[in-house]
């Protein structure tokens, strides 16, 4: 019986630190839970430049873009070397949708002088403000 009157619980001190470990684990677990949540609720724009084809006078290209993320996106610009070309098929701004898998469009600057041979990143733009660039070489058919 005289042993088990002379434990002795935890000192209040030792209580406290235990508790605010607790706490600090189960408010980051709960922190990194709600993070990934609403990041999957916002979606994602993703667009890929398929297909760039430069006419055959050099006044032009028609690039075939897909919407490959997880949200509506809208086209505003297209830039050859970050500078803003004029585009006459189809109107801008664009919509391009998810709900069908991938959409895919034709956009047709109305007039671009290319040089065979020289290098150029082509841009599409987003309403959103983002820009998806690749580079492609006047003359050269990229598929």
């Amino acid at each position: 019986m005289k042993i088990l009157k002379s434990k002795k619980a935890l000192s209040p001190v030792v209580a406290s630190i235990i508790l605010i470990a607790v706490t600090v684990a189960v408010s980051i677990a709960v922190a990194a839970w709600m993070g990934a949540l609403s990041f999957s609720f916002m979606g994602t724009e993703q667009l890929t430049i398929r297909t760039l084809t430069w006419t055959a006078n050099n006044t032009g290209f028609t690039i075939n873009v897909a919407n490959t993320g997880t949200k509506d996106l809208t086209i505003s610009q297209v830039q050859v070397n970050y500078v803003a070309v004029a585009v006459s098929s189809p109107a801008l701004p664009l919509v391009l949708k998810t709900t069908s898998g991938i959409n895919t469009v034709l956009l047709s600057p109305s007039s671009f002088q290319y040089v065979n041979g020289t290098s150029y990143d082509i841009s599409v733009v987003t309403s959103s403000g983002y820009k998806f660039t690749s580079n492609f070489v006047g003359g050269q058919n990229k598929t």
